[in-house]
């Protein structure tokens, strides 16, 4: 085997070296002898583009000797086609188009790259751009997702949340931010992600297995978030975002503003937020059968304040590009006071509720500042690309010393540990990533390596997770082989190697009974150093005839235990639990397939994205019979544990244009989840959606010149009751919630001003999330919610 890989790489690179690259260039003009700009050159059965410049001249690379067919295609223009002989030396052809002799009654320009992108990948692939996070406003990027099939979050608050992908989340999901892989401390639920949705450009989304592309922990899906697209040439403008919720009374902006000479950019981004208790439709809830009452239904210390700089800056050329992207994001927010740390019921209501936009104790503060250079080069058929990235979070959560088990009861002035300062997080990630794509004859090959390394420290005065380092490698090479204009087959190989060193940890006060350590202090976590390896893969097919939509595909990923997994051991105060985690875990294996069926017609279109994915080896934190009343405060032991895990559900998608301006959509998704072994077995997994749907009415009328864009939409949305539990999970009534859109652009002063609106939980239902954060303690999720958000662009 090994012979076999060394003699076929040997072949391909030689070939590649001995091959002969060709250029073939020309000028395009019309029948009055003028230079026509922008006309669309492509090469038919290859993908190779090229439009022509003011002066009607294009260029394109890489051919090899043959005989080509060129397409010209410019609006106005009959189109052409030219035969090319290609043989030993470059080739210039001279062109000239006729213009058409009739006019157009209308031109709809639409943006097809997402449809594109889907209709090249055999995984389930969807792209959303800055228009629709625009429309979609939640209190996080991810929240704004969260209206897709197969997407959902785990929400803490009015602004933390994270994804979940079929029901997967936490180290399970990759958060890509201009391609760099977001790392920060995604392991807790309480966790939000330090991402500002204004400085996104386009999001894609992966669903299924994708370790083959993104390395360990890509093993349930991908969020890849593209930054904004670079400004033209000899541009200079920004925008002016405003916004403003109801629900927690939140204001915010986010002013944007870039220039371009001919190289040479930048572009800048300041964001702000500021927002109070978010309301519940209740006046009582119930934390662990504690009654807890709530004034005008505010969840007290939920509030919160964001702040978000950005600045990118880079030189551009035609084959040569380098984009440095600097950025810090830092927050500050309350838990909610009443379901937090040992004892809620000891909790100062009448301090909290004396105003609904005060930070008091436990609450949080994140900062995470980034640093991201991607550079591109494009020599002969070779596309070279390279991203390198530094990344700082800085976390620390406080909360009043409460002392259990063995703790003195009074916090010693001696001790080196702010008294307020329950835990600290300090990690930097060092990433670089290299790529190689290129083309042989019908493959296009892409080859790279990835690497990332991670240095995370820890403080305070309590105890759950050590320190670590952490050290990722892959190397991989993926081909997608043009069968023909209809069939494309795709298969991919990657290696992983991952180590992880656990340091010890000792408490800094004495226990009774404990040995083996100075002073009788209790070694909580011992150094450890453990090493993962794994080969993934991935194969599949796209069948794309005109209308009809067929894609399949089959993959095997890989995730390595964290250090939580491996090295947990005290009381988790979000979850009043105890948790553990077990050094010898062995690493997560995957194996997905899943499938894409739909119709793509004018009028009409329809979707279906099944899947089937199997675990022999689930990491999964299980509730034990047990409770620790010397060092967790009498909470229940929940312990680290692997067992075999079967999943399967899907997607469907349908939408209709029922009159000129106006249609409707259909969305639903499904997931059944099982485990196979273990002490649960039998049982379903945490967090798992419930079946639900999504019914929508959109209209977009025009109403003249000044108003552009217009819609109006309303959203019916059906969750079903979730039964298949994991204890101490509690099983979710269904709910049915209703949502409304409203939107237009209006032109003023040759500017258009983006005016959207959102009425959320319209009927102000009280219903319960299974996947929420606080779903534990019966919360219900928000109330109705206003949101009015203002777009002022100026150029």
């Amino acid at each position: 085997m090994k012979k076999f890989f060394i003699l076929f790489f040997c072949m391909l690179w030689s070939g590649l070296l001995c091959s002969q690259d060709l250029h073939l260039s020309g000028k395009v003009t019309a029948a009055t002898g003028l230079p026509i700009k922008n006309v669309s050159i492509s090469i038919i059965g290859q993908s190779r583009y090229s439009v022509t410049d003011s002066a009607g001249m294009f260029s394109i690379y890489g051919l090899k000797p043959g005989v080509y067919e060129v397409n010209f295609i410019h609006i106005g223009y009959q189109k052409k086609v030219q035969i090319a002989v290609v043989a030993t030396v470059d080739v210039f052809l001279a062109i000239t188009m006729e213009q058409r002799q009739h006019q157009l009654k209308e031109v709809s320009v639409r943006n097809k790259r997402g449809k594109i992108r889907g209709q090249t990948e055999s995984m389930n692939i969807e792209v959303v751009g800055s228009e629709f996070i625009q429309r979609n406003l939640g209190g996080s990027l991810m929240q704004t997702l969260d209206r897709l099939p197969g997407i959902n979050t785990i929400g803490i608050g009015s602004g933390q949340s994270k994804p979940l992908i079929r029901g997967l989340g936490f180290n399970r999901v990759v958060v890509v931010d201009k391609g760099v892989k977001h790392e920060g401390q995604q392991w807790g639920a309480d966790h939000g992600l330090e991402i500002d949705q204004f400085a996104a450009g386009e999001v894609e989304l992966i669903k299924g297995a994708a370790s083959f592309l993104y390395g360990s922990d890509a093993i349930g899906g991908v969020i890849d978030i593209k930054p904004r697209a670079i400004p033209g040439k000899n541009t200079f403008g920004g925008a002016v975002d405003l916004i403003g919720k109801s629900n927690n009374n939140l204001y915010g902006t986010s002013a944007n503003l870039f220039a371009r000479k001919n190289h040479f950019f930048y572009d800048a981004r300041v964001t702000y937020q500021n927002y109070g208790d978010y309301r519940v439709p209740a006046d009582q809830v119930f934390v662990y059968d504690y009654a807890v009452n709530l004034k005008d239904g505010r969840l007290r210390n939920t509030a919160g304040r964001e702040t978000a700089l950005h600045f990118n800056t880079g030189y551009i050329k035609d084959r040569f590009r380098t984009v440095f992207y600097l950025s810090n994001t830092y927050s500050k927010s309350g838990f909610f006071a009443n379901a937090h740390g040992l004892e809620p019921r000891r909790v100062d209501t009448e301090m909290h509720d004396r105003s609904s936009r005060d930070i008091q104790m436990p609450g949080q503060e994140v900062n995470h500042l980034k640093l991201i250079n991607r550079t591109e080069y494009s020599v002969a058929q070779h596309r070279l690309q390279m991203e390198l990235g530094y990344q700082h979070n800085f976390r620390q959560e406080f909360s009043q010393y409460v002392n259990h088990g063995y703790m003195p009861p009074a916090y010693p002035d001696t001790l080196n540990i702010p008294a307020d300062l329950e835990r600290e997080f300090d990690k930097h990630v060092y990433s670089v990533n290299l790529r190689d794509e290129f083309k042989v004859g019908k493959h296009l090959l892409t080859a790279g390596v990835n690497a990332e390394y991670q240095h995370n420290r820890i403080n305070g005065w309590t105890f759950l997770v050590p320190s670590f380092n952490q050290l990722t490698a892959g190397a991989f090479i993926y081909d997608k082989y043009e069968l023909n204009d209809r069939v494309l087959l795709h298969a991919g190989m990657r290696y992983d190697y991952g180590s992880v060193r656990l340091f010890e940890y000792q408490d800094w006060f004495p226990s009774e009974g404990a040995t083996g350590t100075a002073g009788g202090k209790l070694t909580r976590a011992n150094n450890l150093k453990r090493r993962f390896g794994s080969v993934v893969w991935s194969a599949g097919i796209n069948y794309n005839p005109e209308h009809f939509v067929l894609k399949a595909n089959l993959g095997k990923s890989f995730r390595m235990p964290i250090a939580k997994e491996l090295g947990a051991n005290g009381v988790n105060y979000h979850y009043f639990s105890y948790e553990k985690g077990d050094a010898n875990l062995s690493a997560e294996q995957s194996y997905q397939a899943d499938l894409s069926l739909g119709w793509d017609a004018e009028n009409w279109s329809v979707l279906i994205t099944p899947f089937y994915n199997y675990f022999p080896n689930y990491i999964y934190l299980n509730p034990t019979a047990y409770h620790d009343y010397f060092y967790g405060a009498g909470n229940q032991v929940f312990q680290y544990a692997q067992s075999k895990v079967m999943r399967y559900g899907g997607e469907f998608k349908l939408r209709v244009d029922l009159l000129k301006g106006l249609s409707s959509e259909f969305v639903g998704e499904y997931l059944y989840a099982r485990q196979l072994s273990g002490d649960k077995k039998g049982y379903g997994l945490p967090f798992s959606p419930p079946v639900s749907g999504m019914i929508s009415l959109s209209w977009s009328p025009v109403f003249g010149r000044n108003l552009d864009d217009t819609y109006f939409a309303i959203d019916y949305r059906i969750a079903g009751k979730q039964d298949r539990i994991v204890p101490p999970e509690k099983k979710t009534p269904g709910y049915t919630v209703i949502n409304l859109q409203a939107g237009t652009k209006i032109n003023l002063f040759r500017q258009p001003v983006m005016f959207s609106l959102q009425a959320q939980n319209l009927l102000d239902t009280k219903y319960m999330n299974h996947t929420s954060f606080y779903r534990l303690i019966e919360l219900p999720e928000a109330g109705r919610n206003l949101i009015l958000s203002l777009k002022i662009p100026f150029h």
